[in-house]
């Protein structure tokens, strides 16, 4: 039996930023808050876990495992703060946080490259994206160039997006990109301030329902699986830092059996889980999320061990070498191998 949601065990550690300065503050204080222990009450193991803000994936299935206790059922204690993609990726290389929610695949490789040490766990999520627009004379990826597009530029989704833009045949120096947070690309689409956004679910799905004025630009897919025999694209997962993981195996593997049960849970009962989802987001609409959880068409939610979709994980190394955004292969070491 599932034991009553919890208010007080785990409360919402939310990053709201109003400068950069502002946020490595609240991020240094939170992850003073949450340092590797125990917690004092249950005696479960603590880990303390950074995530992207909503209305990203990375903030997804936390919601879920915050609001039902899952972590509590596994003998964890998991303590989640959220950032913005920049800071994010700010703290989690400093070494502030052990685990990473919101860990891109391309991300978690540049970090390599960079000497930070750090492994890929478990898929969570394939990659999916697309651009929007209000704009009628933007029909085609090449049609942005020379116009203005709002972007989360810190992201690996647009990292991805790169390179499909690049197969396109469109030279992303041609476009006017305006980085934006991740909760900011719906309000730079809506508005129209930006000719164009690249974002991806849930936001897009919030964003279109009831709204015809704004259009589709939609990726050409196939063209991963012609460049590389494959049409998986492990995307978004979770991510620890190597010294950890290899310390706390009993941990990695409680993690990936939470996010796993949080998974199942939300695909066994998609209309409670999307009202549990859909109240962070801004906007957020409970029947939209459960329409695209039911069809997971978009939402791509694939949990699953690194280690099983280690050759979707390398052809997207490979796509980030061809686009300059990585300079070779990262380590072996960067695909977790130790999950059952």
């Amino acid at each position: 039996m599932k034991r009553p949601h919890r208010t007080s065990r785990h409360p919402r550690l939310r990053t709201t930023l109003r400068s950069a300065a502002a946020a490595l503050s609240a991020l240094a204080l939170g992850a003073t808050l949450v340092a590797c222990g125990s917690d004092a009450a249950s005696g479960e193991p603590r880990v303390n876990v950074v995530a992207f803000q909503e209305p990203s994936l990375g903030a997804f299935l936390p919601a879920i495992i915050e609001s039902r206790g899952i972590d509590n059922d596994h003998g964890l204690d998991l303590r989640f703060t959220y950032a913005t993609p920049d800071n994010y990726n700010t703290e989690f290389s400093a070494g502030h946080f052990d685990v990473g929610a919101s860990a891109a695949l391309l991300s978690e490789a540049l970090r390599t490259e960079r000497g930070s040490k750090v492994t890929y766990l478990f898929n969570l999520f394939d990659y999916w994206g697309t651009v929007v627009t209000k704009n009628s004379g933007i029909k085609s990826l090449g049609d942005l160039s020379g116009h203005s597009l709002a972007a989360a530029t810190g992201t690996t989704n647009y990292a991805m997006f790169a390179w499909f833009a690049k197969k396109a045949g469109l030279n992303l120096s041609s476009v006017d990109t305006q980085n934006q947070t991740t909760s900011g690309l719906s309000t730079m689409a809506k508005t129209g301030r930006t000719d164009a956004t690249e974002l991806w679910e849930p936001a897009y799905s919030t964003l279109t329902h009831g709204d015809d004025s704004i259009s589709t630009v939609n990726l050409d897919y196939g063209a991963w699986e012609k460049a590389f025999g494959t049409d998986q694209i492990p995307y978004l997962g979770v991510a620890a830092t190597t010294a950890w993981a290899d310390k706390h195996p009993d941990e990695v593997q409680k993690l990936y059996d939470i996010y796993k049960d949080a998974a199942d849970w939300v695909q066994q009962h998609p209309a409670d889980a999307a009202k549990i989802i859909a109240k962070d987001i801004p906007g957020g609409n409970a029947e939209v999320i459960e329409t695209l959880i039911k069809n997971n068409d978009r939402l791509q939610l694939d949990v699953q061990p690194a280690a099983k979709v280690a050759n979707g994980i390398r052809s997207v190394f490979k796509a980030g070498i061809q686009t300059g955004y990585l300079t070779k292969q990262p380590p072996k070491s960067i695909i977790y191998s130790g999950l059952k």
